[in-house]
């Protein structure tokens, strides 16, 4: 377990409270993200209409996307949302967007037809829209020639997978999210035995509250180890 994880580690209190979960000041800047944050601060000069931000599941798409919309007033779709109907309203509306989810619109011809004349519109009228995928369009298959091209030749940015340090960050997080109450050794435990990942995080701090909750205990090693070799 590296020193800077365990000086983090030794600073969070007990109690860890509850705070808003999506404000800029609640998005951890780490090695993983790091590149797709400087694009959202670059933002309004992209070179492209939009910017494909791409990543796991978990993984914070969503919440850095929150934090450009507040900062851009952008309006947020969801990419099942998408129809012609749908893409008439947002040209009207005159806003920048973000689709999120939008994973199978790749390959969807209708769903494609949509992004094209999405993306025509916004490069005409000088606005942006940030586009969420779990890879990045060079490694997708599309069925619109003519919106690959595009999507593929846009800037593309990925939020990658957690070191540790981040891990016992997010684990802060989540578990202060739920206004849970953590002592220090129980995510010391934790840490050099969950999987590395955002999805890991959430789906075990969702379990431990939910188990918690279910046999009224507070959260402690003897649940974490419960739930880890489960």
């Amino acid at each position: 377990m590296s020193a800077q994880t365990e000086i983090l580690k030794q600073q969070i209190p007990l109690d860890l409270g509850h705070r808003n979960a999506l404000g800029r000041d609640d998005f951890m800047v780490a090695g993983n993200n790091q590149d797709a944050v400087a694009w959202m601060d670059l933002w309004p000069e992209w070179p492209a209409p939009c910017l494909v931000l791409y990543g796991p599941i978990a993984s914070g798409k969503t919440h850095l996307g929150a934090v450009w919309a507040e900062r851009t007033e952008a309006m947020c779709v969801k990419a099942a949302d998408i129809n012609e109907t749908m893409i008439r309203d947002i040209a009207e509306m005159k806003h920048h967007v973000i689709i999120e989810d939008s994973d199978n619109l790749i390959g969807n011809i209708v769903g494609e037809k949509g992004l094209f004349h999405l993306y025509n519109i916004f490069k005409e009228e000088k606005r942006s829209f940030l586009l969420t995928l779990k890879e990045p369009p060079v490694r997708r298959s599309f069925a619109l020639p003519d919106l690959a091209s595009r999507l593929r030749a846009a800037p593309s940015v990925a939020i990658r997978e957690p070191d540790e340090d981040l891990i016992a960050a997010l684990l802060v997080k989540h578990f202060n999210d739920r206004q849970l109450r953590v002592g220090v050794d129980v995510l010391n435990y934790i840490v050099p035995r969950i999987e590395r990942s955002f999805e890991a995080v959430s789906d075990l701090v969702e379990h431990a509250d939910q188990m918690a909750m279910i046999e009224k205990r507070k959260i402690s090693i003897p649940l974490m180890r419960v739930i880890l070799n489960q």
